[in-house]
């Protein structure tokens, strides 16, 4: 069930129907929300609804994931090149000529590369939510460990367990922000099984595409304020790469969050108001 304020949409681009949610539809000004590898626009939903009151912002699910179609090309289009395709065709399809971006892990990498490729000059400013132009390979071993094939179980209360143990890391969330982030990515197999509403042939990106997040050259492109969040024990974006991300390209302002490993839920008014801030400086 969506909240009062937002709505829920759909639109094609590159030839797939993508769903996004729109919070704030009446302000002129824009910023694209986009979320983690595994997980749905609707993870966005506290930091859309706050940042609403000032902009119109825009959640999309992923090509294969959510509400998004499932790509009948999955070795092909699971894949950061196609991702940005998708970012800069919705964005075309918006009527978005300048706007920020906000990304969480791999919705992170799409904005960097969007910012740097078909999108350079419309990103005004970019946060990278735990995200940069250099991963751990230990860390993205552990994601496809669980993220290709994912747990299914008899009832929705398992899988919100199974969620609150896989994304211990995100750091607080309220009972009922647990309860929503479940239902909100929560998909029901032929044999009556839940499980996570994700194509589970997504992780092919990390088979097929096995550099797709190595960005230096990209980020050594950028001319834009960029501010990163790391969560301060993230295993995936480590304290060595945000140094470098300090000092060269666009020299990223870098926050630690306390409390936090990978990727910070965007849901507290200290997180909150960082991305705020952040954005109200252009």
């Amino acid at each position: 069930m969506l909240p009062m304020d937002c709505t829920s949409n759909y639109t094609t681009c590159e030839g797939r129907e993508i769903h996004y949610t729109e919070w704030g539809a009446g302000h002129a000004e824009t910023v694209i929300a986009w979320h983690g590898l595994a997980r749905t626009g609707r993870d966005m939903d506290e930091v859309a609804a706050h940042l609403s009151q000032r902009y119109r912002v825009i959640c999309p699910d992923t090509i294969g994931r959510g509400l998004s179609q499932w790509s009948p090309d999955p070795e092909r289009e699971y894949c950061l090149a196609f991702y940005v395709r998708l970012a800069a065709a919705l964005a075309d399809r918006l009527g978005l000529t300048r706007f920020h971006w906000l990304g969480t892990s791999m919705g992170g990498a799409i904005g960097l590369a969007a910012a740097a490729g078909p999108l350079r000059g419309r990103i005004r400013r970019l946060v990278l939510n735990d995200n940069g132009p250099q991963l751990a390979d230990a860390a993205i071993e552990r994601i496809k460990s669980y993220a290709g094939a994912p747990a299914a179980f008899a009832t929705v209360t398992e899988l919100e367990q199974y969620f609150r143990t896989v994304y211990k890391p995100y750091g607080w969330l309220s009972d009922a922000q647990w309860r929503r982030l479940t239902e909100t990515s929560t998909r029901r197999l032929p044999d009556g099984r839940v499980t996570p509403h994700y194509d589970p042939a997504m992780v092919m990106q990390f088979t097929h595409h096995r550099d797709d997040y190595l960005l230096w050259s990209e980020w050594d492109s950028l001319d834009l304020p960029v501010l990163c969040l790391r969560g301060e024990a993230s295993d995936l974006l480590l304290p060595e790469t945000t140094e470098q991300m300090r000092q060269r390209g666009p020299r990223a302002v870098i926050v630690e969050i306390a409390g936090c490993g990978h990727a910070p839920a965007l849901n507290t008014p200290d997180q909150l108001a960082l991305v705020e801030r952040f954005f109200a400086a252009d």
